[in-house]
């Protein structure tokens, strides 16, 4: 389904309401339905859109050397005085490259260690083909799925999401999309946006994939309102948001390198 476009979100090896969205809208993208439980069509459809679902990775020196931080505090004060949002671990950091719940790569690779060069893990087999852009996004709230479309009105992709709460709920109607950032910090402003434990002031928190808006900002036209990526993949599709629409950030990262300034945003309920 990833491949297809159509994102499951965290993969987490379970059926749940992210894994029914995603099969409905792989159907519809690719014009055909696969039972997950006909292996022998399951198989057929993997090996034609790139081969098995799971492949090795070597872990490298370079992932080992990348920018890690001990633990992200929840306090955003706390957080604006961290260096950088960047991942607590090379487990975590492996498990969003490789579109993977965190847990659920662990159980994939029970005697992994994740700290040491040379060493080979099970990972999903990403082949991800270039995408068609995107000309309309329909924010579904009821489905709880950002959803896609080409200029001749085709869904191309579609993302688990998690828009807006009833407490702080997303625009309804149309906007447009403004400006893209990728790796943005992030300004708290408790008299604009919402109020976070007890701070008062406004704040600049650095940027990382652990940052509240995670690794990209895709602005609306309505201020403050806007798509973006999440430090916390394998809560999207069922938690409440302030707002905004949220996605895996390498959903948002996806959705961002295919839409451009004036991508028109229809908010449904």
């Amino acid at each position: 389904m990833d491949r297809l476009g159509s994102s499951p979100g965290a993969i987490d090896g379970l059926a749940g309401s992210n894994f029914d969205k995603a099969a409905a809208a792989a159907s519809e993208i690719s014009g055909r339905f696969i039972d997950p439980n006909d292996k022998q069509r399951l198989d057929s459809a993997l090996q034609s859109t790139g081969g098995p679902a799971f492949t090795q990775y070597t872990i490298t020196e370079s992932d080992l050397n990348r920018q890690y931080v001990s633990s992200i505090p929840a306090d955003y004060a706390m957080k604006a005085q961290m260096p950088a949002m960047a991942y607590t671990s090379v487990r975590e950091m492996l498990a969003e490259r490789f579109h993977i719940d965190e847990t659920f790569l662990q159980e994939l690779n029970p005697q992994a260690h994740f700290s040491r060069a040379g060493e080979t893990i099970k990972v999903p087999n990403l082949v991800l083909p270039k995408r068609e852009s995107v000309d309309r996004i329909v924010a579904d709230k009821a489905r709880k799925q950002v959803r896609g479309y080409n200029a001749e009105g085709r869904l191309v992709v579609a993302y688990p999401a998690t828009i807006g709460s009833s407490d702080n709920p997303s625009p309804s109607g149309t906007v447009q999309v403004e400006r893209i950032a990728f790796n943005p910090n992030y300004t708290y402003n408790p008299k604009v946006n919402f109020k976070q434990g007890s701070n008062n002031e406004i704040l600049t928190i650095p940027p990382g994939p652990n940052g509240p808006v995670g690794t990209v900002w895709i602005a609306l036209s309505k201020p403050t309102y806007g798509i973006h990526g999440t430090p916390d993949p394998s809560r999207i599709g069922k938690t409440s948001s302030h707002g905004c629409i949220r996605l895996t950030n390498w959903d948002a990262e996806e959705l961002a390198k295919l839409v451009k300034p004036g991508v028109v945003v229809h908010f449904t309920d």
